[in-house]
């Protein structure tokens, strides 16, 4: 392939040649586009699927919470949780939950933990190891976390407050940022252990950010009315919009990191091709004796830093492709998964390299296309 495209373009060939009387040269410039490549676009696809795991596993903003305003009291009534539910289609969406802390023993550890209650939590949450009894009565259901943190397993005894339980289930790590992220460093217990208690907070549950805030809209408008704030209504739209703007400017920061690197690389193929038009002067000068114009000189040595450039783009972006799937594989499961802001980063690290090479290589082509012939065969 690289023989016919020497066939084809013979400068290519001509450059090829000239890079490599200084091999080692030509391939530390060579390896500088290359780490400025990998940089520029491992770190920008990176940045894409840290953002893209975050929101996926955030379902925080696709949720709308209720919570008490500043005449309820500090807790929501039963009545009120019925007309949350009665402005929401699909009452299947919004679940309540009551919460209280209360004195944790486990064998020979204690502490303090947040205890919840969660109607129907069967259809919100999963356990990793048991099952959560249905209907349940005298069980308890174990956060991941307390699970971890206490070495409480399935069938164990424990002691909340002045009462003792079997733990039924440890639940599964809920979801970063998730809306029931608490939970993991909690235990939920049967509902009707809360004795008619308040409810601290409702979520609603919606399938996207947008129908979460139009959600969040609606209920402000109905629930919202009269002197009194027995409601507080919280959407995550305008915390998903701060953090897209934070991520955008930790992409920037890291294209500026790659960046730098490119710089460094930059200069290091001046240097070549600096060094390569003084050890070259005779050989130019022959070349402009025997016909060769300026443009001719011109194209022959911005083709070699242009070679360096593509080349080691090449060798960069397939490597950062190869980065792109581990990083893929790490945060979102699946090492393919790649999405057009992705592609781009590596796009855009490919073209810096090419483009950075044929910069650092003007000043050397301009300097060797206007060495006089006479002074250089002289020389």
């Amino acid at each position: 392939m690289m023989d016919w495209l020497f066939e084809r373009f013979p400068l290519a060939m001509l450059a090829r040649r000239n890079l490599s009387r200084a091999r080692t040269r030509s391939a530390l410039a060579m390896l500088g586009v290359v780490i400025g490549v990998v940089a520029i676009s491992s770190l920008g696809v990176f940045g894409v699927a840290f953002k893209l795991s975050f929101l996926q596993g955030a379902s925080f903003g696709k949720t709308v919470l209720v919570v008490p305003g500043e005449d309820a009291g500090g807790l929501l009534s039963p009545n009120q949780v019925s007309k949350v539910k009665a402005n929401v289609e699909g009452d299947d969406a919004v679940y309540g939950l009551k919460q209280r802390e209360e004195e944790f023993e486990h064998l020979r550890t204690s502490g303090t933990v947040s205890v919840y209650g969660m109607e129907e939590p069967t259809r919100f949450v999963s356990a990793a190891r048991g099952s959560i009894p249905d209907p349940w009565r005298e069980q308890v259901v174990v956060g991941h976390d307390t699970a971890e943190d206490y070495d409480v397993g399935p069938g164990d005894s424990i002691r909340l407050g002045n009462r003792s339980y079997r733990v039924a289930a440890v639940l599964a790590d809920q979801p970063r940022a998730g809306a029931l992220r608490s939970l993991d460093t909690g235990i939920l217990v049967p509902i009707s252990t809360f004795d008619g208690e308040g409810y601290t907070q409702v979520h609603v549950r919606t399938d996207s950010p947008n129908e979460a805030n139009e959600t969040a809209m609606l209920l402000r408008e109905r629930l919202g009315f009269g002197r009194e704030e027995r409601y507080r209504i919280i959407d995550f739209r305008e915390t998903i919009r701060q953090f897209n703007r934070q991520m955008s400017t930790i992409n920037l920061f890291l294209l500026g990191v790659g960046g730098i690197s490119l710089l460094v690389a930059g200069i290091s193929i001046l240097n070549v091709q600096l060094m390569s038009v003084i050890e070259r002067r005779e050989e130019i000068g022959v070349l402009r004796a025997v016909g060769y114009g300026r443009f001719d000189i011109l194209r022959l040595m911005l083709g070699e830093s242009t070679l360096l450039g593509v080349v080691g783009a090449v060798i960069g972006a397939g490597l950062s492709v190869g980065l792109g799937l581990l990083i893929n594989q790490q945060l979102l499961g699946d090492p393919f998964a790649f999405t057009a802001a992705g592609i781009r980063y590596i796009g855009i690290g490919f073209a810096f390299g090419v483009g950075a090479a044929v910069l650092s290589g003007i000043y050397p082509a301009w300097k060797a296309a206007n060495e006089r012939p006479v002074e250089a065969l002289r020389d």
